[in-house]
């Protein structure tokens, strides 16, 4: 049973860690955005 989860082709695995390296890149492009719109408003 232990085998099913080690291959990184595991579909359920490979989603969830799609969707936090996903969450990550949108919340490091939005601080950067904001960040450069705080920079020009000064």
């Amino acid at each position: 049973m232990i085998v099913n989860y080690l291959p990184l082709v595991n579909w359920g695995n490979g989603i969830i860690m799609i969707a936090i390296f996903g969450a990550v890149c949108v919340g490091l492009v939005t601080v950067v955005l904001l960040l450069m719109y705080g920079d020009k408003k000064k």
